[in-house]
């Protein structure tokens, strides 16, 4: 995809996340092994500025905290109005002081900060948008740590799981385009990139480095 995001496919994404937004929690609980998979992956030390990007309702934002800590800082980018209004139900409840949660589609951000890691999950959608990709490399510093997880297409002879990745998508993305190799625009950015499946290779979990 290698065109702006439309006014209509924008829209249908904030309708179909808006309506998710209340049962956002209990769909993702069972690939929460693959969250703390995933944030580990970013290697992430005391002090450090992450960016959650497409952050949904802050799911990610506890384990970020317990790895950055006090002095690190978080900054969630979501478009979408009813998942943010729970991230920040959920900042509050928390009592965090280093979260920023910008209300953006994610190639319009304006994140200002200086990023050293940036997480994607389950962000197909963005993943398969170059401008927001490279709106967020702007702001993480060269060999600031990449770690993106989503589903993907399985092997062919997977008629199952491929059946279910086909369901969940419809569910969950705007559109099917790119699910042979979700990464593969984010790639474009990275070096030591390595990319690994889970759920019998319905579930990616890449990783890098922003390239210099």
């Amino acid at each position: 995809m290698d065109r702006p995001v439309t006014d209509a496919e924008r829209a249908r994404a904030l309708q179909q996340y808006g309506r998710r937004a209340s049962v956002y929690d209990r769909e993702l609980a069972a690939f929460e092994p693959i969250r703390r998979n995933a944030i580990a992956r970013l290697r992430l030390q005391p002090g450090d500025a992450v960016l959650d990007v497409g952050c949904g309702t802050g799911l990610s934002f506890a384990q970020l905290q317990s790895a950055i800590g006090a002095a690190g800082q978080v900054t969630g980018i979501e478009q979408c109005h009813e998942m943010l209004a729970l991230a920040q139900a959920r900042v509050a409840q928390a009592g965090w002081n280093n979260v920023t949660l910008l209300h953006s589609a994610v190639e319009d951000s304006h994140i200002g900060a200086r990023g050293d890691a940036a997480l994607f999950h389950f962000t197909h959608d963005i993943l398969r948008n170059p401008q927001a990709i490279g709106n967020v490399m702007q702001c993480l510093r060269p060999g600031g740590r990449v770690v993106a997880v989503g589903l993907q297409w399985s092997y062919p002879w997977a008629w199952a799981t491929n059946w279910w990745v086909w369901l969940a998508a419809l569910h969950s993305v705007s559109k099917l385009e790119g699910l042979d190799q979700p990464w593969s625009l984010l790639a474009q950015h990275l070096d030591q990139l390595e990319v690994s499946t889970t759920w019998q290779g319905g579930v990616f979990i890449a990783s890098g480095v922003r390239r210099p």
